[in-house]
């Protein structure tokens, strides 16, 4: 994990909204609807190292890199928040085009895992953070399970992982319960509106 300095918003940008959430529960299918259905949300792209899914476009819903590429960017301090994720691939935030969301006024918005909106937390603190939730423990494994991407014993890890990472929704600042997408979706930019707004007349 980095140990540069906190950085807050400058006077009058949008703050920073960072949707997290336990594996599987849709946080990337909210953002997808969320990309193809409101523009005037901007969508951090992450870095990963892990391998393409079916469907996935390069630099449109991952910068995919190797090892190396990503150990280069940590090293240099050019991602706000970095990680493996299920002991397997590393994730991160690249940070300058973030930077440079909030200083144009947009409305940005991170979907990342639990453990990068705890370092984003740390670094970013007047950010505000929004935990995706599944209708129920049921249907999570359903979507999981459904999805056919992970291995029997890959399942298996990120619902152990899921167990731990429901249990973090009281350290953030709103709740969205993901029954239906494109209401989920709905209500996340409905929220993110009110607060930039809430947060600009403050300045």
């Amino acid at each position: 994990m980095s140990t540069t300095a906190s950085t807050s918003s400058p006077s009058g940008a949008a703050p920073l909204f960072v949707l997290a959430g336990p594996t599987a529960v849709g946080k990337g299918t909210v953002a997808a609807y969320i990309r193809q259905n409101y523009p005037k949300v901007w969508l951090s792209v992450s870095v990963t190292t892990r391998a393409p899914r079916p469907g996935e476009v390069d630099g449109v819903h991952y910068h995919f890199v190797g090892q190396a590429e990503f150990d280069r960017m940590a090293e240099q301090d050019e991602l706000l928040e970095y990680a493996i994720v299920h002991g397997r691939a590393s994730y991160g935030t690249p940070r300058r085009p973030v930077q440079d969301a909030i200083e144009a006024g947009r409305l940005p918005l991170l979907e990342i895992d639990l453990q990068g909106a705890r370092q984003v937390r740390e670094r970013m603190p007047d950010a505000f953070f929004v935990f995706l939730t599944p209708p129920s423990w049921d249907e999570l494994v359903h979507r999981l399970i459904g999805r056919g991407t992970e291995s029997a014993q890959e399942q298996a890890v990120r619902l152990e992982t899921a167990r731990a990472e429901l249990a973090a929704q009281k350290e953030f600042d709103a709740t969205i319960v993901n029954e239906d997408v494109g209401v989920a979706a709905a209500e996340l930019v409905d929220l993110m509106e009110r607060h930039a707004s809430a947060a600009r007349a403050t300045h």
